[in-house]
């Protein structure tokens, strides 16, 4: 999953910034929002891509999903809604 850098942003071992051409499934937080590699620049394009894939792009790109299967349940309990 690719994930949105920001100066002070801790990272894992063997991790490195880069640069990426990318686009995103909505607009969300960079903590919970992944991005999706893309050379896309039209929606006719972009809706190509999605009927190409077998992931969801829910799947693929919502990170919550990925630390536990309530995790964005937690969220909302803690306020991020």
């Amino acid at each position: 999953m690719l994930y949105a850098y920001r100066p002070g942003q801790q990272l894992l071992p063997g991790e490195t910034p880069a640069q990426e051409t990318v686009r995103y499934r909505t607009v969300g937080d960079m903590s919970c929002t992944g991005a999706t590699r893309s050379n896309a620049t039209t929606i006719t394009q972009i809706v190509e891509e999605i009927a190409a894939t077998r992931i969801t792009e829910r799947g693929e790109t919502r990170a919550d999903d990925k630390t536990s299967e309530a995790a964005m349940e937690d969220r909302k309990k803690d306020g991020y809604f």
